[in-house]
């Protein structure tokens, strides 16, 4: 028997032999969009706008000023939030969010410095720029920093399909930037003066799930499709995720497929993953740990509408579900390899 299958066969067990459960670390809080954690502590963003920082040890929360002015109005609001690499030495705190621009409202990036419960000196260092907008959908936006500081941020299309192919548009795109904000200097369209120089990968509808897997340098990405067509992708340099040209989701309004129904769509990357019916998922990583062996190797996502936390195995393929009933907006990693996950029942939840 081949060590592949003997790999296999033990993943299968190791599904079957050890359960895990979820443990309520703490309650009370509004939708929790984004978090990050530094010194036993978790920095989390509420999407009404407010950001709050958890002691892991003694349970105490606390209030943190100084964030920016939020439109939290339909899937706006204050969204992501990450520690810059360097934090220990510049206390940098990033936070993407929903900016009232009075006509347009757009996903923004800022960060500021935290000095015990403030954020001091905050400032915009990118706003998304382009097309037709409904001020009131696919905001995105998930961040993620590299080994190199840069940044990796998603945005959705605005709620309007024709913005992810338009190279004129931030909309529906996955940017890569500097730590203030520039065009990344190894982008795919930074010399080309018909394209956007912020742009990393395109054809995305509504990510709001993004993981960069220090091990390998993937970076991995969901996305929400319209009934059907959710997706997992693993994004590279300057290409074309399909949107809306191809896709397994359906119209809300008909039974009929937007766009093509199909893979191996010439230009265009397929999926590694997709969804159908959805399960809306919010909030990415990519699980290494020995503590939990049987989500090892495996995407974790949260799910909005089936209600769940989502398990993708990379070895087998396979898809487990747990913890049904509970509306899961994010997923994150701490430094120690534990998960936590956020409901939008205001608990925050961990993983044993």
């Amino acid at each position: 028997m081949s060590l592949k299958i003997l790999s296999l066969l033990f993943v299968l067990f190791s599904f079957k032999a050890f359960a895990i459960e979820k443990v309520k670390v703490a309650e009370g809080f509004e939708i929790i969009w984004g978090m990050d954690f530094y010194e036993n502590k978790i920095l989390l963003t509420e999407r009404r706008g407010r950001i709050k920082q958890l002691d892991l040890k003694t349970k105490k929360v606390t209030l943190i000023n100084g964030g920016p002015e939020v439109y939290a109005r339909g899937q706006g609001g204050l969204l992501d939030i990450k520690l810059h690499p360097q934090f220990n030495k510049n206390k940098r705190v990033y936070l993407t969010y929903a900016k009232n621009l009075g006509d347009r409202k757009v996903t923004a990036l800022g960060y500021g410095v935290l000095n015990k419960n403030k954020l001091e000196n905050f400032k915009d260092i990118f706003l998304a720029k382009g097309g037709v907008a409904d001020g009131r959908k696919h905001f995105g936006s998930r961040i993620t920093f590299d080994e190199e500081n840069n940044i990796y941020m998603t945005l959705g299309d605005r709620g309007h399909r024709d913005n992810a192919q338009d190279l004129k548009t931030h909309f529906g795109k996955i940017l890569k930037l500097t730590d203030e904000g520039k065009p990344a200097k190894d982008n795919p369209f930074i010399n080309n003066k018909n394209a956007l120089s912020e742009i990393w990968s395109l054809g995305h509808r509504n990510p709001q799930g993004l993981f960069l897997d220090a091990k390998t340098k993937t970076l991995y990405a969901s996305e929400h499709g319209p009934r059907g067509g959710d997706e997992i992708n693993i994004i590279k340099k300057g290409a074309n995720y399909g949107w809306p040209i191809v896709s397994f989701g359906k119209e809300y309004w008909n039974p009929m497929y937007v766009g093509k129904k199909r893979n191996n769509h010439p230009g265009m990357i397929d999926a590694i993953k997709q969804f159908t019916p959805s399960i809306a998922p919010s909030g990415l990583i990519l699980y290494r740990g020995e503590k939990l062996s049987k989500l090892k190797n495996s995407l974790i996502s949260g799910s909005l509408i089936l209600t769940h936390v989502n398990q993708y195995h990379l070895e087998s393929k396979q898809e487990f579900r747990y913890f049904e009933g509970l509306r899961v907006r994010n997923v994150a990693l701490s430094p120690l390899n534990e998960i936590y996950f956020s409901a939008d029942d205001g608990v925050l939840y961990k993983i044993n």
